[in-house]
């Protein structure tokens, strides 16, 4: 162990010992790949834990036991904050709109005054109990797994997953006519960074999951910088000191060190529940090769996380890990609630692999189709004579109401993964569609939060126990 990695140890050491004599704290790690939805869903956890007449499904909340809930200071002053009142306003103001996307790490403390369960509950005073939700991209969760990785693994390995990829066709033909043992050449590096992130940016609009290095795709300060100045290139028979090949791996090696191993450090390793949110709807729409792709992107998730429960000794030297894991779905009023079983079916078969690797672990996890802002409303159609379950909303492109028919989800989720574990280019029998709706205009009663499907069942499985 280095002299940095033991002052980690101490430093978490100490605030693990100091922990026990103050007020419990509960640190939320709320991620998603893009378009999951993690904005609305922090939004909406957090106005419905305010406001908990849509919360029946929390027990805590049903049986009178949470007094009230608040926002406080977050107590870290270096990370930025949820811009909590912002985003709330945007989805319940006159003109809704959906808010801006994660951008970067950011944090946000809701605390709540709790009443005492059990018959010792009249005797003592109210608890209080900090919730701390950090949101944070899930393109830096993919990041975790470089960990792991050498440069030259790392490069075999997009090469062959991207090889077949029209979004990749221009980065691919840069890559390969390019000569890696050759010396160093920085407008030559400069182009071929570009050009990579050119592909990352439209393989994600395409719905592909595995879209790392993250910071590609959100640079922020670090736009420009050597760290984020390199792509895969295929291997030469000779790496000689100063080749681009050279430089290349370097710049690999600074991206883990200067960006991944800090956010690791700072954030990750401090969660102790998680929700991974996916957007399963769009994956599907997207096609086999996304839901297989999103498939293994969730597995190597797990990687990442060092899921378990801690015993009283590790958690006084501030060791944690992830007691609870949820893999949601989002966006479930995009479908009648008749399909939502199938969604969730869908939502526990692709997330199997994951999943299987959590509880061997000792964490607990669940699968689940949620809607952080309930956007629809249902109806039932006559068409060619079927009645279909269909939805209603404003559509995101031009405001007006529309009645969506998106097709039927499988019941068995085999005929969605078989087909994408074997690469097929389209589904043989099926067409999924996905429309775009804009936040539906509100009108809540005192005491009320957004609606929302699900999202009190989310809050009891992550940190119903708590309260």
């Amino acid at each position: 162990m280095g002299i940095s990695d033991l002052a980690d140890t101490l430093g978490r050491a100490i605030e693990g010992v100091a922990a026990p004599f103050s007020d419990p704290v509960v640190r939320l790690g709320v991620t998603g790949l893009s378009r999951a939805g993690k904005t609305v869903f922090i939004t909406s956890l957090v106005a419905n834990l305010m406001d908990r007449a849509r919360m029946p499904g929390l027990r805590a909340a049903a049986g009178g036991r949470i007094l009230s809930a608040f926002l406080q200071p977050q107590p870290d002053d270096t990370v930025p904050r949820f811009d909590y009142e912002a985003h709330l306003a945007a989805l319940t103001g006159p003109e809704p709109h959906w808010p801006e996307s994660t951008r970067a790490v950011s944090e946000l403390r809701l605390s709540f005054r709790l009443k005492e369960a059990g018959i010792l509950g009249g005797f003592r005073g109210p608890r209080t109990l900090h919730l701390d939700i950090v949101d944070y991209p899930g393109e830096w969760l993919l990041d975790l797994a470089l960990l792991g990785r050498t440069y030259a693994d790392w490069a075999g390995e997009v090469l062959g997953r991207i090889g077949s990829r029209a979004e990749a066709a221009g980065f691919l033909a840069e890559a390969r006519g390019v000569d890696a043992a050759g010396a160093h050449d920085e407008p030559r590096a400069k182009a071929l960074a570009a050009a990579f992130a050119q592909y990352l940016q439209a393989a994600r609009a395409a719905g592909y999951s595995d879209c790392t290095p993250g910071r590609f795709l959100l640079p922020g300060e670090l736009a420009g910088s050597p760290a984020l100045t390199f792509a895969p290139l295929p291997r030469p028979e000779a790496t000689p000191r100063g080749s681009l090949w050279r430089e290349m791996e370097r710049r690999f090696e600074a991206y883990k060190e200067k960006v991944v191993k800090p956010f690791f450090r700072d954030h990750f390793s401090r969660i102790d529940r998680q929700v991974v949110l996916v957007d399963a709807l769009g994956a599907i729409h997207s096609g086999p090769k996304a839901v297989e792709d999103m498939r293994v992107a969730m597995a190597g998730i797990l990687e990442a996380f060092r899921p378990g429960r801690v015993g009283w000794i590790a958690g006084l030297l501030g060791l944690r890990r992830v007691e609870r894991i949820l893999f949601a779905a989002t966006k479930a009023d995009h479908l009648h609630h008749a399909q939502h079983t199938r969604l969730t079916a869908i939502m526990a078969a692709l997330m199997r692999e994951a999943k299987d690797r959590a509880d061997f672990a000792g964490a607990d996890t669940a699968a689940m189709s949620i809607a952080s802002l309930r956007a629809t409303v249902e109806e039932t159609v006559s068409h060619g004579g079927r009645e279909l379950d269909c939805v209603r909303g404003r559509l995101l492109a031009t405001g007006r109401e529309a009645t969506f028919y998106p097709g039927d989800l499988p019941e068995n989720p085999a005929a969605l993964l078989a087909p994408a574990r074997k690469g097929a280019a389209a589904w043989l029998d099926a067409d999924y569609e996905v429309m775009q709706f804009a936040p539906a205009r509100l009108r809540l009663k005192p005491g009320e939060g957004p609606p929302h499907i699900r999202l009190d069942r989310a809050a009891e499985f992550l940190i119903g126990d708590r309260l």
